[in-house]
């Protein structure tokens, strides 16, 4: 009796593990944004976005503190929290999704496999449905997610003063780096 029990204690174990491994999870996701304007170039970083992805469901989450992201001049940092986001009353970002070609993905193989995630994106708490290409490498058990995409800060209802116009884009690059 005591080995039946120890058997299935090892088996509800077993599959608590690969369960546990079909979803990936950070807390340290690199996220940044770059604009190009003719007066000048905004950049900002963050490291502190949280993502899950479920592998077996190819469903992804991902939420950004807004006041996390570091402008290399605290005016713009300001500026950004205060005018722009207002991440005092809005303070994350939020993407759900899914990966489109989850069957053309093999996550227990070495490599770097091209896909495209769609889903919803929330930011300044407008939502809007977005569609990125990027890859996913895998590399001995460790995943990285990396795409690139566009929003426009007006489709976001971020009001952006017109003397300031030549100042910020009107078309931000979004960069996304999620290790897990």
């Amino acid at each position: 009796m005591k080995t039946i029990a120890l058997i299935l204690i090892s088996l509800l174990g077993l599959t608590s593990m690969t369960m546990a491994q079909d979803k990936l999870v950070t807390k340290t996701g690199h996220i940044w944004f770059y604009s190009h304007a003719p007066l000048e170039d905004i950049i900002a970083h963050t490291h502190l976005a949280a993502a899950i992805i479920d592998l077996s469901k190819g469903s992804i989450a991902v939420s950004i503190p807004m006041m996390s992201f570091e402008f290399k001049k605290a005016l713009m940092q300001e500026h950004f929290n205060e005018n722009y986001v207002e991440s005092a009353k809005y303070p994350k970002a939020r993407f759900t999704g899914s990966v489109k070609n989850l069957s053309g993905l093999n996550f227990k193989k070495n490599g770097i496999y091209k896909t495209t995630v769609t889903g919803d994106l929330t930011i300044h708490n407008v939502t809007k449905k977005i569609e990125a290409d990027g890859t996913i490498e895998v590399k001995d058990g460790k995943y990285t997610v990396i795409s690139k995409f566009n929003v426009s800060p007006k489709d976001y209802d971020i009001k952006i003063e017109n003397r300031l116009s030549r100042n910020i884009a009107s078309t931000i690059e979004v960069n996304v780096e999620l290790n897990f």
